[in-house]
């Protein structure tokens, strides 16, 4: 399906900009073990839940979400991506862009790469610029 975890990615986030249930789920691992934390929501465990929370959130329209700054760790059935994402919204002040520090996780099957973990939490709005360089030292 998916012959790379960027080629998967790339699905996700055009499933966000598009408002697809459908295509988002064919990016999303089909095992019971797959989980989806949305900022500030509940965590959503399996397909089912998964794709409930991505209907909800799609009646609303569509998500201009964007990727930026990807960070990816790859073996060979696994990748992890670190990355900011970045969603525009309206507000009564005009256009916005709100940042999403967000990790997706992606495993290879036998149909190809597909998405088993997905979480984003709100990044101050400097975020790109926040990096912390490898040598710093941090207590969590």
């Amino acid at each position: 399906m998916f012959p790379s975890p960027e080629e998967a990615e790339a699905a996700f986030y055009e499933a966000m900009r598009q408002g697809d249930t459908a295509l988002m789920m064919r990016v999303w691992g089909d095992d019971e073990d797959v989980a989806c934390v949305h900022p500030g929501g509940l965590r959503a465990l399996g397909p089912r839940a998964i794709q409930d929370a991505w209907e909800h959130i799609f009646a609303n329209g569509p998500v201009a979400a964007f990727p930026s700054q990807v960070h990816a760790i790859v073996g060979v059935m696994n990748a992890v991506h670190i990355l900011i994402e970045q969603i525009a919204v309206d507000t009564p002040h005009g256009k916005d862009t709100l940042n999403f520090f967000t990790t997706n996780v992606y495993q290879k099957g036998p149909d190809g790469w597909r998405l088993i973990v997905h979480h984003a939490s709100p990044a101050p709005r400097e975020a790109a610029l926040l990096d912390i360089p490898s040598s710093s030292r941090t207590i969590h």
